[in-house]
């Protein structure tokens, strides 16, 4: 009797743990389910920022020696990742404590990207001659090898707008999983910040090489006597720079779409006095007069600066 009692409860544990087993495979099974659901829906309403994303990344992400484009490309995606891992808690953080504070912070971050948009424009229309002794010395400092202090500046300005860029992916991605529970809100997140981050660099790694797999295709063709590979090849190396050209503009008009759409969408009395317009003008021309704004200020505030500088040592 005590043997079958004993066989019987055995019996049941291992029933109940079985089903046990099941339930949690079920409720990971839906989880997972709910997380691929959600972040397709979360990348086709980031879709737009991502496009703009690309164009200013790859804008940002040209200029360099070539033999220096890939590791440059590779320390801001490492940028890029960092930039994920610290937005990710503070917004999550932030989405249940604070949820006032989230608007304010992507405003915050709109005038910078406003900003050096609008600066990109002013030097274009404004552009700084340089001095024959200047030109000297910048001649100077390339022989010297100096270019680094130049490529870690450089970086350093395509992480901090990697920062708001992707602050907003993290916002408007958030927003479309706002009402699921806390775990499938996560795993949504993550997933978009991986695949927003090698998607968005992969293509700019592709785009900055561009001319070596033309001059690849060249050889190719040559080798095999295949003069359409050689055609395409040609063409994709005489391409590049028409490429680069392009970026540096749709580069400079997507940090101001950005930044105004950033102001459209949350102020009220914004939205109000551009309704009339295309919903694209009108981002960015409220892109373009938060970014002089901007940029007249910080002016202003140097020449005034200077000018003191200036007075306090004559006197």
């Amino acid at each position: 009797m005590i043997f079958i009692f004993l066989h019987h409860e055995t019996t049941n544990n291992k029933q109940k743990m079985a089903s046990g087993f099941f339930a949690l495979f079920d409720d990971v099974a839906t989880l997972m389910d709910d997380v691929v659901t959600m972040s397709k829906i979360a990348t086709k309403k980031t879709a737009g920022i991502l496009g703009d994303d690309l164009a200013v990344n790859a804008e940002k992400g040209t200029g360099f020696v070539t033999s220096r484009e890939l590791p440059v490309i590779w320390a801001i995606t490492k940028g890029s990742f960092l930039n994920k891992l610290i937005i990710l808690p503070i917004i999550i953080a932030l989405s249940a404590l604070a949820p006032w504070a989230v608007t304010p912070i992507l405003m915050i971050g709109g005038l910078y990207l406003a900003f050096e948009g609008a600066e990109k424009i002013y030097e274009y229309i404004f552009p700084h001659h340089h001095t024959k002794k200047e030109e000297e010395l910048e001649h100077k400092e390339l022989l010297d090898e100096d270019i680094k202090t130049n490529e870690k500046k450089k970086i350093k300005s395509a992480i901090i707008t990697d920062f708001i860029l992707s602050l907003e992916i993290v916002i408007i991605s958030l927003s479309t999983v706002a009402e699921k529970t806390m775990s499938v809100r996560i795993a949504v997140l993550l997933v978009i910040a991986i695949v927003t981050t090698i998607g968005v660099y992969g293509i700019v790694a592709l785009i900055v090489r561009l001319d070596d797999i033309g001059f690849a295709l060249m050889r190719k063709g040559e080798k095999y006597h295949k003069k359409s590979l050689e055609k395409i090849g040609e063409s994709m190396v005489k391409s590049l720079p028409y490429v680069i050209k392009i970026l540096a503009v749709v580069g400079t008009f997507a940090m101001l779409l950005v930044a105004g759409g950033i102001y459209v969408h949350n102020i009220p009395q914004i939205h109000e006095w551009l309704h009339a317009l295309p919903k694209m003008l009108g981002d960015f021309l409220t892109g373009l007069v938060a970014g002089f704004a901007v940029l007249i200020l910080i002016k202003t505030g140097t020449w005034i600066k200077n000018k003191v500088f200036k007075f306090a040592i004559d006197k």
